[in-house]
């Protein structure tokens, strides 16, 4: 059982604030060494063209060879406990990193979602995007710990 590297890449500075330590809570349990990475495109472009090259910062931003997770509304809705049996069979398999991607404000480019291993929506809702950097942390904690036989989970 090898260990995983985890590494989020999201567009926007998170600045601090109760999302940003919720992240590091969840980061402090995890055994899985889990990294947050920010990303951000300054100029005034317009929409399409921010779009493309957010995709392009968040795409340079994974490590070669790794499992790719774009967090997307269109995505595939997954228990907690599919998204554990999904990193276990991830991690099984032989993969040394997982990154997720979390895009901007106007959702990801083509580019990230053809590149993706996995598109993963945290469901119908709407969600800031600084709230799903937290929800992402503690879905991955919840993971480990139903891999693990933990009683974290109680589903």
């Amino acid at each position: 059982m090898s260990t995983l590297k985890l590494l989020v890449v999201a567009v926007g500075k998170a600045r601090g604030g109760p999302e940003a330590r919720l992240v590091q809570d969840y980061a402090g349990r995890l055994r899985w060494p889990l990294e947050v990475r920010e990303v951000e495109e300054r100029r005034p472009l317009p929409s399409a063209d921010r779009t493309a090259r957010e995709g392009r910062l968040l795409l340079d931003a994974v490590p070669a060879g790794a499992h790719v997770v774009a967090l997307d509304g269109g995505g595939r809705t997954l228990s907690s406990e599919a998204f554990a049996a999904h990193l276990g069979r991830v991690r099984d398999g032989g993969a040394r990193s997982v990154a997720f991607l979390i895009g901007g404000a106007d959702g990801h480019d083509a580019a990230v979602l053809e590149r993706a291993d996995l598109t993963l929506s945290l469901g119908a809702m709407t969600w800031p995007h600084m709230l799903v950097r937290p929800m992402l942390a503690e879905q991955l904690y919840r993971a480990q710990s139903i891999l693990d036989g933990h009683p974290y989970h109680r589903g």
